[in-house]
Order: structure tokens, then sequence, then C-alpha cells
């Protein structure tokens, strides 16, 4: 008997072939052995044809999550390969998907909702964060794209307690987060024009490193605070007192040159120190090196 070698699927770690040996039957051979050559080739096409057919090979209709080991048949795989061929995710990895995977089993990425509205701070009166968050709509079949993160936090302030009160203004080191904060703060919750506030330079003079590895979306910006370099803070409603026209921490009543301590909202391991440089009505540093009291 002669043994005929099939490819089958091993382990998960990549080594995924063993050699099945069936054998062929001596009473195939002997027919051979009485016919002649045209008919002998004529016979070994219409058996591999019917095998083939048999086989029904290809991926129509056996798409498979994750490792499946069932979900294989014979036919051409990806590689030009004539043999065992899978049609679950895990082929693409291991690279002996059948050849029209791509076609009939093709990636479909994971979609997601919009974005929910922000939260409300955590915690009223202190540098705090706010949460929004996305469900998802489809999980990702055939090896497509992964879902996204479902949840985002961002540094906040809110300026009332629970109770409707104003908050009472306290000294203190300045609490500063990104100058995208302060888009939409022109009308306040009556929809009365806001007072523009003024803006403060500062000049960078120490931080810690937790700045510069931040890298979650709504603290990237921390990475551009540096030292030796000049900032522009804005102090803006809500964040400036009615009573004291000023916003924690600004330096305003400073003396020039005067070290001053701040912290990134969102971060409260970004922090560092700077000196104060001067009082303006606008800010006009670049995007980057602008920033907003909270």
């Amino acid at each position: 008997m002669r043994p005929v070698a099939l490819t089958l699927r091993g382990t998960e770690d990549g080594n995924r072939n063993f050699c099945l040996f069936i054998p062929l039957t001596e009473f195939f051979l002997d027919i051979m052995g009485l016919l002649s050559m045209d008919q002998s080739s004529l016979l070994v096409v219409a058996a591999l044809f019917g095998m083939h057919h048999f086989a029904e090979g290809g991926c129509l209709g056996r798409c498979c999550q994750g490792t499946d080991f069932t979900c294989f048949t014979t036919d051409w795989r990806m590689d030009r390969v004539y043999g065992m061929c899978y049609c679950d995710e895990r082929c693409v990895k291991t690279k002996d998907c059948c050849f029209d995977y791509p076609t009939e089993c093709p990636a479909q990425p994971c979609v997601v909702s919009e974005w929910s509205h922000w939260s409300g701070c955590a915690q009223p009166c202190l540098p705090s964060f706010r949460v929004r968050r996305r469900s998802v709509l489809r999980l990702p079949q055939n090896s497509g794209q992964a879902c996204p993160r479902l949840e985002e936090q961002a540094g906040c302030m809110e300026y009332q307690d629970r109770q409707g009160q104003f908050c009472i203004q306290t000294q203190g080191a300045a609490f500063i987060t990104t100058m995208e904060y302060s888009k939409g703060r022109t009308h306040d919750l009556y929809g009365a024009q806001m007072d523009a506030g003024f803006c403060m330079e500062f000049k960078m003079e120490s931080l810690t490193p937790h700045c510069t590895v931040e890298n979650r979306p709504n603290t990237r910006w921390m990475q551009y605070l540096r030292e030796g370099y000049t900032v522009c803070v804005a102090c803006q409603p809500p964040a400036m007192s009615n009573h004291s026209r000023g916003c924690q921490g600004d330096g305003n009543l400073a003396e020039r040159d005067e070290l001053l301590h701040w912290q990134a909202v969102g971060s409260p391991r970004c922090r560092g120190t700077w000196r104060k440089v001067q009082k303006l009505q606008h800010c006009s540093c670049p995007q980057v090196h602008s920033f907003i009291f909270i």
C-alpha cells in the first residue's frame, strides 16, 4: 500500500500540521496495471475530480469565529498550495486560509455608537474629572479592526456645589488645562455675554516627568509643557471669582519673577512651578502653549 500525505491543523502556536496517512487499496493498483497509459491518466483525473467535487472546497458558508479546528476543507490555500485549508479567524495569522477566505469571509470592523454627552464633574468645587462613554453596536468579525476605547475621561472643575451654592475661592496652586476647554465659554447659563477676563504670562521653571509621558486623548496637551518656555494662561468665568476678579493661583497680585505653583487638571502627577512675567488683556502665545485656569 502507498501512503498519501494530507495536511491537518495542529496546535495554536503555529505548528498546525501533521501527517495523516490514508492507504490506497491493492485493488486500485491492480486496475491501473491492466489499463493503458492514457486510460490510467484518465482514471486518475476522474478520481481527483470526484474527490474535489465531494469535498466541496472553499469557505462558502464556512466562516467561523476565533480558532475552530473543525472549520476546514480541502482546496487551494492563499499561499497557492493545494490541501487542507481553514476558514476561521485564526487562519489569517497562521497563513493557512482557503483561497477565497477574503471574499467569502470579509473582515468587518467593530462598529461603535457616538460618544455620549460629558458627565458632570465627579466632585464639585475641586479639580476632578468628567466621563463620556460609547457602546458597541457590532463586534468585529473575520479578523476585522478591534473595538476602540469605550470610555474617556477629562479634567474639569465645577464652581457650584450640589445645593447650587458657589464654591468659596481658595488660595493655592493654579489648576490649568488646555485652551480647548474654553471653547463655548462666551455666554453664561442665562445667555448673557460673559466677561472676557484677562491673560497671565509665565515662564515655565520646572515640571514633573509625568507631564511628558501623558498620551491619553484628553491629556496629550501636557506633552507641550516645557521648561524655559513662555506660556499664556487665560482667566475667564466661571473660574474667575466675581469678588476678587481673579482665578485661583493666577499670580495677579504676585511680584514679577515670583515663583508660583501650578498643577494640570486630569493628571495630579503633572505639576510644577513657573515665574510671573506679565498680565495682558488677551493671550498671544502659540496654541500649544496656551492654557486656561480652571
